[in-house]
């Protein structure tokens, strides 16, 4: 190898040796092949690598200096892969993450196969909670495909004790598992407190209004619970429908035995004597899932073919929307009757959707348990407070 006017030849060779240090061939090929960005971040890897005497701690800081701002300008970047994006519109998607809220309009969505239709339920500005169905059939969104859907109606009415009552029924339903909807019918006008209770409930429910004329009404009870089965039927809800009034006494236990119904399921139910001394029984007597007879006190009620309480029943929603397959021989709406002697609208009612006790379960087997109370314990002297807030103070004095 020789030196020859500044350039170094190999023995031999004509062509000169280059004296590039390999980092230096490597800024070189870097210069026509990597982007910028990718130069730059060569760079500072090379001189971390390869640092010149002397000057090891200065770079050293500079290089520290350089990462820190580099990764503040990274964690600033406003940028979101595509992939999580899917996942979060698919999660979205997905009934079984949607969450049922309160709304502040009248409107309930109903969507089907053919698309989305909005209904006017109410003119009124009324509460009503987002209610998610799905496959055309208007099932009531659930956590669990296999556990049936419960359909609690509840008429209520503005008296002192109303928001007890109403309170009292909505913290045992939020005890229950999904799916359960609780429809809330009132007379005439849906009052702002009775909806300002149900929005604070934490339950799904719609709060209807009953029309009916007070001149045209015998049994309030009647009206608001047809109007309940009305929409149950309009808009093919799919579930067990039970009637549950606010001031009954009722266990958890009674809600989820209930979900087990297929057709109809009755039991019997604890009541007050009329003269409050003593607690009855009515309902059916059962053997194993077979109803065999019937618990009776009332010597004013003895005709009734069926000896049920109003909230000693419930029964299957398809009964009121799908008559083929129950093979009813009559395709007449079931109402329950404001016509009828007081007492007797459970039984005219429960004629409707059985012909006799052989298509009656027994609930719980062999209605082994009293699972809810009605009690008549309603204190009626009590006036009604506007805004829920007494405008005089009671003077009332406590012996205490």
């Amino acid at each position: 190898m020789s030196l020859q006017g500044g350039r170094m030849y190999q023995n031999g060779s004509d062509s000169p040796v280059s004296l590039q240090t390999p980092p230096q061939k490597w800024f070189s090929h870097s210069r026509t092949t990597f982007s910028p960005i990718r130069r730059f971040i060569s760079g500072v890897f090379l001189l971390v690598h390869y640092p010149r005497k002397g000057n090891r701690l200065k770079r050293s800081l500079f290089n520290c200096m350089v990462f820190f701002f580099l990764g503040i300008l990274l964690g600033m970047a406003p940028f979101e892969s595509d992939f999580i994006l899917d996942l979060k519109n698919e999660d979205l998607a997905n009934d079984r993450f949607q969450a049922a809220v309160p709304v502040n309009v009248s409107e309930l969505i109903v969507s089907s196969e053919e698309g989305v239709a909005k209904e006017l339920v109410d003119s009124d500005k009324l509460e009503a909670s987002a209610i998610s169905f799905t496959n055309g059939k208007n099932r009531i969104l659930d956590s669990s495909s296999a556990r049936k859907p419960l359909i609690v109606v509840t008429p209520t009415y503005n008296r002192g004790l109303q928001a007890y009552y109403l309170n009292r029924l909505g913290q045992v339903l939020r005890l229950l598992k999904p799916p359960v909807l609780w429809i809330v019918v009132e007379m005439k006008v849906a009052s702002l407190e009775t909806a300002d209770i149900l929005r604070n409930l934490g339950v799904v429910y719609r709060h209807l209004v009953c029309r009916k004329t007070n001149t045209n009404v015998k049994d309030r009870g009647v009206h608001q619970r047809n109007t309940a089965l009305e929409h149950i039927e309009k808009h093919k809800l799919d579930g067990i429908v039970y009637f549950a009034d606010d001031d009954n006494v009722y266990t958890v236990e009674l809600f989820e035995s209930i979900r087990n119904i297929s057709r109809f399921g009755t039991w019997p139910v604890g009541m007050m004597a009329q003269n409050k001394n003593k607690a009855i029984l009515e309902g059916p007597i059962c053997s194993g899932n077979q109803v065999i007879g019937w618990h009776t006190n009332e010597k004013s009620k003895r005709l009734r073919r069926f000896h049920v309480d109003m909230s000693g029943f419930a029964f299957n929603s398809t009964i009121l929307w799908d008559p083929k397959r129950w093979r009813r021989s009559f395709l007449d709406p079931i109402r329950q009757l404001d016509t009828v002697k007081e007492g007797f609208q459970e039984s005219t009612f429960i004629e409707q959707i059985v012909e006799d006790e052989s298509q009656m379960e027994a609930v719980p087997h062999s209605c082994s348990r009293i699972m809810n109370w009605h009690l008549h314990l309603d204190a009626g002297e009590i006036v009604y407070p506007s805004g829920w807030i007494l405008q005089k103070e009671s003077r009332r004095r406590h012996p205490f």
